[in-house]
């Protein structure tokens, strides 16, 4: 049986992704003394990558696909067909980015001053590359963790990933520059689409990852209103979403279900019932496929 070859991020994505394909329909069990995690798909093989080397091997077709970020598709400068772009992470949902950093008191204010600098960061090549599209000559030096604290004794700068930017300002460290704004990527390797039976398993976990990511902070509503009451019911309703009314066996009734954000139904719910909207259900969404 052909087998489409999975790569899962391990390390802080290998939870939020597991969750993520559960929603999408697919049932992943990751061992602890296991690098090839289950999945209930006989067609696909699952095996756990560090997210800074899965662009390498999908690009040279050790594995067929994978889960990574954009910004480590940058550090390794990999050709790889990007299949879906899915914006989830460890904790929230917003973009990450890497940023040029250094201390408050720092002379340097732009990249400009760098020249002759040394510069601490777990993205030598991507910082490298912004250097040279920059003209700026300075020491890149590769760190194994903790870079918020070299400056100003063991660096002058760092390259580093923040999202709200609270760790830097509490090592007392100011951004710079940004030279990277990343989310998470679904990658394929440009030989496994050319394959019929590869590109379409790809193509729809893609399709089921972006109706998850589409899901997200939405829940459905069911409810039936008479119909000399469905103008004002539907006023309720957001506006951007068109709600599907149908028939029902009473004539002077109808059904009426949409979707609308989360945080909304908490109030547009005894809004409804005020509105004399009856049997009004909500229910989760695992996926939106549009």
């Amino acid at each position: 049986m052909e087998k489409l070859m999975l790569g899962i991020p391990k390390g802080s994505l290998e939870q939020s992704t597991v969750d993520l394909f559960a929603k999408a329909g697919y049932k992943i069990q990751i061992s602890s003394r296991s690098y090839y995690p289950s999945i209930d798909d006989p067609e696909i093989e699952c095996l756990l990558i560090r997210a800074q080397e899965m662009s390498r091997y999908v690009e040279e077709g050790i594995i067929d696909c994978g889960l990574t970020g954009y910004d480590w598709i940058r550090e390794n400068n990999s050709d790889v067909h990007e299949a879906a772009e899915l914006v989830y992470g460890k904790v929230g949902t917003n973009p990450l980015r890497w940023v040029l950093a250094v201390p408050n008191d720092s002379p340097i204010q732009s990249v400009k001053d760098l020249e002759g600098k040394r510069i601490s960061t777990e993205a030598v090549g991507m910082t490298q590359r912004y250097l040279a599209e920059n003209g700026v000559n300075a020491k890149v030096e590769f760190s194994w963790g903790a870079t918020e604290v070299k400056p100003p004794r063991l660096a002058d700068a760092i390259v580093e990933i923040t999202e709200t930017g609270s760790s830097l300002r509490a090592n007392n460290l100011r951004i710079v520059d940004t030279l990277c704004i990343s989310t998470t990527r679904f990658i394929a390797n440009h030989n496994a689409m050319k394959s019929d039976f590869k590109r379409r398993k790809i193509e729809n976990l893609a399709m089921l990852l972006q109706g998850v990511m589409l899901a997200k902070g939405k829940c459905g509503l069911m409810l039936n209103a008479k119909k000399a009451e469905l103008d004002a019911v539907l006023k309720l309703l957001p506006a951007l979403e068109k709600p599907t009314v149908s028939p029902l066996s009473d004539a002077e009734w109808v059904a009426v279900n949409t979707i609308v954000p989360e945080h909304v139904a908490r109030e547009l719910i005894p809004d409804l019932k005020r509105a004399g909207a009856r049997g009004i259900v909500e229910f989760p969404l695992n996926k939106i496929i549009e």
